[in-house]
């Protein structure tokens, strides 16, 4: 959906390889949808209180735009993947929000510099292909000052469970599940990229029942330092 197309414009020589998971986007389209009892208040966490101009990066099927509070001017929702693109676009008709579905990577975003008052990423630094520049990205479209609102998976749960995800990340894992590791480091990332961290807390999703290589959460913000 290209309603308000003036919030985006390419950004000279851009990474346009194309992301193509028809299998895994069908499982996740249907995965999401019914896990969305136990990841929905995840996501009222995340977006609440938002306001102004917000970015989101690898919107998925679009879950969270029924979750943006009426203060949200617009939604800017990029999606590489085609099939998931298309169940976006139908989430947006819906949304009481306006949200603008667009393609694109999230390591060559398709925006303007500094057009944004906040970003959201939810479950998708472990999927990007290059996380210190898909991070170095939100910080350029984010204005001074700007907020980073992440809920991310990654590693944790001791040493042998961190062990096996690195095993998994460098085995089965990304090839069965679109490109997903379970043993990044998303704190840590955002920390080396600049941001400011600020609240933030570990979970367990699902808080009860047994653990998986991506049960290992974290909930929080960050913000883009503002100009001296």
């Amino acid at each position: 959906m290209r309603s308000r197309g003036s919030s985006t414009a390419q950004t000279g020589a851009l990474s346009t390889a194309p992301v193509h998971h028809p299998l895994f986007a069908r499982f996740y389209a249907r995965f999401s949808v019914a896990a969305e009892p136990t990841i929905g208040i995840h996501r009222e966490e995340l977006l609440a209180g938002l306001s102004g101009r917000v970015i989101e990066i690898g919107a998925g099927n679009g879950l969270n735009f029924a979750h943006y509070p009426s203060t949200v001017s617009e939604v800017v929702a990029i999606e590489p993947e085609r099939r998931l693109r298309q169940l976006a676009v139908t989430a947006a008709l819906r949304s009481d929000v306006p949200v603008d579905v667009v393609p694109g990577v999230a390591e060559a975003l398709p925006v303007k510099s500094e057009a944004f008052d906040a970003a959201v990423v939810s479950l998708v630094l472990c999927s990007v292909r290059d996380l210190p520049r898909a991070l170095a990205e939100i910080h350029r479209v984010l204005r001074p000052g700007g907020e980073l609102r992440f809920f991310e998976h990654g590693s944790g749960g001791g040493r042998a469970m961190a062990a096996g995800q690195r095993l998994l990340d460098r085995t089965v894992w990304p090839l069965l599940f679109g490109g997903c590791h379970v043993g990044r480091d998303p704190l840590g990332a955002i920390r080396d990229a600049g941001y400011e961290l600020g609240p933030h807390r570990a979970m367990l999703v699902p808080e009860k029942g047994p653990r998986t290589p991506s049960s290992y959460c974290v909930l929080g913000t960050a913000r883009r330092p503002s100009a001296s």
